[in-house]
């Protein structure tokens, strides 16, 4: 059956009831829950881009192209002499945690969407050494891998979160292969052809280097798979490298991707992709700081306290500790790349950005953009500003999709775009002032619905 007849099927002419911006920010407002029997399905089909095109930067910056021609790339990290490694990667062969027609539903989604290409399980390296914002030089670094995603250097030791397990490789500076096989430090979730609905693993040194932080989601929507499929998922897992122990930091977050340290109060947050098939406004994807021992809601509850009835059984214990998230950023946006302005970017001052990776279960689509949320000292305060766009074309395709975000530390915030195969760089085009908002000023405009 086509994705067409599908949706067909469900007679579903369900759409958003408000405009994105009003579940966005510090308190979002959250309407009833719609009951359908199958999702809501919106989907932007992947087309890639035209020759020649990019993305659209906000007035005041400029976009370029600083690697084309790459394989599904995902996630980034920076080294410390500036060379950029990438992981290129997709979910492994297996289980994905939703059966029957759903499941198919599903299945015709992420095909359309550009997310059923088989993954390259490797790590390229990129390197710009003369500095004009274009990698030059491109290296197969560390290949072999299942569906590496997140990386961090501690020392001379480079950790890879593959969709099973950390690993760990020495690492020298300069250095552009290695040829050693990774050695395992721990299993993670999803190991051994276990269910793995969410397959990426995210990863963030601790400031010392002492702790990894590895980000784990759900293996199913709300819980439909029993909780027992759960185990030391929907959670920030700390992981001790040294003697292999792992504890649950934070809990009841349900698809925990990207992870960053904010400079000035250095604690950890977190973009949080939140629950689907309550409706094109419910639930408000959010960024929120990550406290230890926390429980955040997922499954029992979402936003804070509010219950989802379809969760069985009810835990209304874990529900009165549920903790509501510091900022929404709309329904079924998606967020992945985290990171924070070091200076990159001097004109929006201190504040976050997300990569947006764009809805399915929204009429009309949200997110497909990368967004800055300003802060004030340490906290978020004012509008998400649009920084990248231009990924949807005017039929509604996707031309990309923006995944991990990061500084560079020369100035640019580097965007993975999985369906454009690219990484682009964003740069400040000339000198400006702070934008308004930004730096304690008046809240700067919203992004459009």
């Amino acid at each position: 059956m086509s994705l067409a007849l599908i949706a067909a099927a469900t007679g579903c002419t369900e759409k958003a009831r408000q405009p994105l911006v009003a579940g966005t920010g510090p308190d979002p407002r959250l309407l009833a829950p719609v009951d359908s029997p199958l999702p809501t399905v919106d989907i932007a089909p992947a087309v890639g881009w035209p020759q020649g095109a990019t993305p659209v930067a906000a007035p005041g910056l400029k976009v370029t192209a600083f690697a084309r021609g790459l394989d599904h790339p995902r996630w980034m990290h920076v080294l410390p002499n500036g060379d950029v490694l990438v992981a290129e990667s997709n979910a492994p062969p297996g289980k994905s945690g939703i059966d029957g027609l759903k499941g198919l539903v599903m299945k015709q989604v992420m095909k359309r969407a550009g997310a059923a290409v088989p993954s390259a399980d490797r790590i390229t390296l990129l390197r710009d050494a003369d500095g004009d914002g274009e990698a030059e030089m491109r290296s197969v670094f560390l290949q072999g891998l299942t569906s590496p995603f997140g990386m961090a250097l501690v020392g001379d030791t480079l950790f890879i979160a593959n969709a099973d397990a950390l690993v760990r490789v020495a690492y020298r500076t300069g250095q552009t292969v290695i040829d050693e096989a990774p050695v395992r430090v721990v299993d993670l979730p999803g190991k051994g052809g276990e269910l793995n609905h969410h397959w990426t693993k995210s990863l963030l040194a601790g400031p010392d280097g002492e702790r990894l932080y590895v980000g784990v989601g759900s293996n199913s929507n709300v819980g439909e798979n029993g909780m027992d499929a759960e185990h030391m998922r929907a959670a920030i897992l700390e992981v001790d490298p040294d003697s292999g122990s792992v504890r649950e930091f934070a809990t009841g977050l349900r698809n925990p991707v990207g992870l960053a340290w904010e400079p000035r109060t250095r604690a950890l947050w977190a973009v949080v992709n939140e629950r689907d098939e309550l409706g094109s406004d419910l639930v408000p994807d959010y960024l929120t700081s990550i406290l230890p021992g926390a429980f955040y809601g997922w499954p029992y509850s979402y936003y804070g306290q509010h219950v989802d009835t379809r969760v069985t059984p009810p835990r209304p214990d874990l529900v009165k500790r549920a903790i509501a998230p510091d900022f929404a950023l709309g329904a079924h946006v998606a967020p992945l790349g985290l990171d924070f302005n070091r200076g990159n970017l001097p004109a929006y001052g201190e504040g976050a950005f997300v990569g947006l990776h764009g809805s399915w279960n929204r009429r009309p689509p949200s997110g497909y953009e990368v967004v800055f949320i300003p802060f004030r000292g340490g906290r978020p305060e004012g509008r998400i500003r649009t920084i990248l766009e231009g990924f949807l074309d005017a039929e509604g395709n996707a031309r990309g999709r923006p995944v991990g975000v990061l500084t560079d530390g020369r100035g640019g915030l580097l965007v993975a775009d999985d369906v454009g195969n690219a990484v682009w760089r964003v740069t400040q085009a000339l000198p400006s002032p702070v934008l308004p908002g930004n730096a304690g000023g008046a809240p700067p405009a919203a992004s459009a619905p």
